[in-house]
């Protein structure tokens, strides 16, 4: 009898012990139909293309966009995809541009190098509506991966100001009727995960019908800088 309660109880031991370091972990549940809809979050340096002679950029002009993408996957392994969105993007560009206004018309002077003045610049704000082509090493395991996207990226005008500023006062102007109200052009990222490096470059130029004495302005844009990609 001893030598029987000795053994169930050993037995009882050796199963609670087996139990308690080899619990039953409940499975997880994978998502294999993952899509990558992300917020996106961009820096960029402004250039001006095409400039007419003697207009030069001799300050830092920066830009920044921010919007949402809706991921559409093509292929099966969802490597490959589609996307598109909306999003909003703020483009500051310093240059020797003057825009003054003469009887509510706008008036276009390249300053001359020997002036001097202490602020002159235009921004820009608009409303984007980017269409990309998607190519990644995503898996439905991890957020972790490389990318190259590209596509073109349409955008509608809201809000326009420029400014010049020298010893004698300041001009603004606000509704600039020379800007093109639709601007469109081709861009590409690329990089791993959250951060990557981005190109984007105007397919139509700025101004519609700006003129200087030397001719009309068809100046368009080209933004270097990094974008985040946010899930």
């Amino acid at each position: 009898m001893r030598l029987f309660l000795k053994t169930f109880l050993l037995f009882m031991v050796v199963n609670v012990f087996s139990q308690t370091t080899n619990p039953i972990l409940p499975s997880t549940k994978i998502d294999s139909l993952y899509r990558e809809d992300q917020f996106y979050f961009g820096f960029t340096y402004n250039t001006l293309q095409r400039k007419p002679a003697g207009l030069s950029q001799s300050k830092f002009s920066t830009g920044f966009s921010t919007g949402f993408l809706r991921d559409m996957p093509i292929n099966k392994n969802r490597t490959i995809a589609i996307a598109s969105g909306i999003g909003f993007s703020y483009n500051n560009y310093n240059q020797n541009l003057a825009i003054t206004q003469l009887n509510q018309t706008p008036v276009y002077t390249i300053i001359d190098s020997k002036e001097t003045y202490n602020k002159n610049r235009f921004t820009q704000f608009l409303v984007e509506v980017p269409i990309e082509f998607r190519w990644r090493t995503s898996t439905y395991e991890s957020y972790k991966f490389w990318r190259i996207y590209g596509g073109l990226k349409l955008g509608y005008l809201l809000y326009d100001r420029s400014i010049y500023k020298d010893g004698q006062g300041k001009i603004v102007v606000t509704g600039n009727k020379d800007f093109n109200k639709f601007q469109y052009g081709a861009y590409i990222s690329s990089g791993y995960n959250t951060f990557n490096v981005y190109a984007y470059y105007g397919l139509n130029s700025l101004f519609k019908s700006a003129k200087t004495d030397n001719g009309s302005i068809k100046m368009n844009s080209m933004n270097i800088g990094v974008i985040f990609y946010i899930l």
